[in-house]
């Protein structure tokens, strides 16, 4: 992952994020809209979401040390947990405003300039979710591919918003209310789906597609006769795994180191984002073939 390129789009994100609440919010506040000031709300936490986006890639993108003899890639996940929090309370803030608002029992008054100030907004919003989700992408950043997630929500709210003030227009005095109430649910189930996300990387659920990609791999290694015990952890783009290979157990030392380091090679090479492999060599008994490897089924060897 190159820590500057994502580093650069958070701060054009930051900026976009900090003009779009503004926006919302003095509009919003201005003209009574609970909606609005909900929307410009949820945006304001899309600048803080970003400010804690530049803290964790700084510290995630730091080598490893002594401490942290795997690196500090999961700073970057606690992040991402923290952008989830966020929205979670965010979605309370919002439910909890638009059921004051009507219990005021105020009439919103739509003007054209509160519907040109949403409209901006949502093209904005429109192209930073795309920006970010590009390069989240194809730099394999959990974080921009969370925050690009946020970022929709506010396109989605924002139409929402609007909605709103079609319905007031129409007669439903209720109508703003109603759509903030909306709003705040979208936003927690943004925020339970971003948090689901990170807790899944840092307790280490294993991905079948990974083991998959290094069965393909292994089973291309000459001298190999299966594998088993295949461990992996991390995060998309920073992955650790370990595992048995299975070899002719007449063969040299060396030779077994020379596949071994083959079978490391091979997998950092054709798995994206595997950082590091552990490769176990184990003597065969003689009756295994390739095609264990290819089924992913567990050979038999001798005890170590």
């Amino acid at each position: 992952m190159d820590s500057e390129r994502v580093t650069r789009t958070l701060v054009i994100t930051l900026i976009l994020n900090i003009i779009v609440a503004v926006l919302k919010g003095v509009t919003g506040f201005l003209t009574g809209s609970v909606g609005m000031i909900a929307d410009g709300l949820h945006s304001l936490f899309d600048s803080v979401s970003n400010i804690i986006g530049l803290i964790s890639i700084h510290f995630s993108s730091l080598p490893p040390d002594r401490q942290h003899p795997y690196g500090h890639g999961k700073v970057e996940t606690v992040g991402t947990m923290a952008v989830g929090a966020l929205l979670l309370f965010t979605s309370v803030e919002v439910v909890r405003e638009a059921i004051t608002r009507a219990m005021e029992a105020t009439v919103l008054e739509v003007t054209p300039v509160m519907v040109g100030v949403m409209v901006v907004t949502i093209i904005i919003n429109i192209a930073v979710n795309r920006y970010e989700r590009r390069v989240g992408t194809e730099e394999n950043s959990e974080f921009l591919l969370a925050d690009a997630k946020h970022t929709l929500s506010d396109v989605f709210v924002s139409f929402s918003v609007l909605v709103g003030f079609a319905l007031v227009v129409a007669g439903f005095r209720l109508g703003d209310a109603a759509v903030a109430v909306l709003i705040g649910l979208l936003i927690a189930k943004m925020g339970v789906e971003v948090l689901k996300d990170a807790v899944l990387v840092l307790i280490d659920t294993s991905d079948v597609r990974i083991e998959q990609e290094v069965a393909r791999v292994v089973q291309r290694i000459p001298g190999v006769r299966g594998y088993h015990d295949f461990r992996c952890r991390g995060k998309p783009n920073e992955m650790f795994c370990d595992l048995h290979i299975v070899v002719d157990p007449q063969i040299t030392v060396l030779e077994g180191h020379q596949i071994g380091n083959a079978v490391r090679d091979g997998i950092k090479k054709g798995v994206e984002g595997m950082v590091d492999v552990v490769v176990h060599i184990d003597p065969a008994r003689g009756t295994e073939t390739k095609d264990n490897t290819a089924s992913l089924q567990t050979p038999e060897y001798e005890a170590k």
